[in-house]
C-alpha cells in the first residue's frame, strides 16, 4: 500500500514514516500544501494521512480542494484538534477518519488498515430498509429518487442499521463494524459520523431515520 503523509512536523512525520514502512507499506511525506500539490499526493496515494495545522494551506482547504477535484482517496485527518465541532468540520470537508494528537503508532497503522479494507472491499450488493435502498458498491443511497453519496465511514454505519432495522445497535457494534478490529477508544467519535450522516439523509424530514437510544445506541425506525 502507497500512503501519503502530509505533516509539517518532522519528528512526527519520521516516527509516522517508520511504522508505515516497518509494517510494510511504502510512504511518502511531503511537509505542506504545496509539496502535495506538486507531488499529486491526495491522487497518486491509496490512503493519506492529513495534518489539519499546516502552513500556506491548511488540511482542510487542501482537503476540500481535492473532493472538489473528483479525488476520492481515503484521508485520515491528524490533528491536535479534537472537539465535536472541529471533528464535524473536517467530516465536512470529506474526511474518512479522525485521530487525535497524541495517538499511538498502533492505532494510526489499525486505522490505515481497516480505512483500506473499506475502501477495497467493492460488493456489487444492494441493502433496503425502512425507504432506504443503500448500493455497496457506489457508496451511494437511494431515498426515493434523490441520490446521496456517502463516504466509507457512513457507509459501514448505515449497512449496520439498515441491517439492523427496528433494532438497537450499540456504539461499540458501530464502533467495531466500522473499523474492523476489538475498538477500545471513546466510542463517542460515532456522534460525529451518525450527526454528519443525519445532515445528508434527514433533508425535509420533521423526524430522524436513525433514532438516538439514550444510554444504548442507535435504531434505524423501521417506517
Amino acid at each position: 500500500m502507497f500512503i501519503g503523509l502530509v505533516e509539517d512536523d518532522p519528528l512526527i512525520a519520521k516516527s509516522v514514516g517508520t511504522a508505515i514502512r516497518e509494517a510494510g507499506h511504502q510512504c511518502n511525506w511531503v511537509g505542506d500544501a504545496e509539496e502535495a500539490a506538486i507531488n499529486d499526493t491526495l491522487r497518486k496515494s491509496d490512503i493519506v494521512i492529513l495534518d489539519v495545522m499546516l502552513p500556506k494551506l491548511s488540511g482542510l482547504e487542501i482537503l476540500q480542494n481535492a473532493r472538489a477535484a473528483g479525488i476520492r482517496t481515503p484521508v485520515i485527518l491528524l490533528t491536535a484538534l479534537g472537539t465535536i465541532p472541529e471533528k464535524l468540520a473536517g467530516f465536512d470537508a470529506g474526511a474518512d477518519d479522525y485521530l487525535v494528537k497524541p495517538f499511538a503508532l498502533d492505532e494510526l497503522l489499525a486505522r490505515v488498515e481497516a480505512l483500506h479494507r473499506r475502501s477495497m472491499h467493492k460488493p456489487t450488493l444492494f441493502v433496503e430498509a425502512a425507504g432506504l435502498k443503500l448500493d455497496l458498491s457506489t457508496k451511494r443511497l437511494a431515498i426515493g429518487q434523490r441520490i446521496v453519496d456517502l463516504t466509507p465511514t457512513e457507509l459501514s454505519i448505515l449497512d449496520m442499521l439498515m441491517r439492523f432495522v427496528g433494532q438497537v445497535v450499540t456504539r461499540k457494534m458501530l464502533c467495531e463494524h466500522v473499523w474492523g478490529f476489538d475498538w477500545n477508544g471513546p466510542t463517542n467519535v460515532i456522534e460525529v459520523h451518525i450527526n454528519r450522516l443525519r445532515g445528508k439523509i434527514d433533508r425535509d424530514r420533521t423526524q430522524s431515520f436513525i433514532q438516538t437510544i439514550r444510554g444504548r445506541g442507535y435504531a434505524l425506525a423501521s417506517h
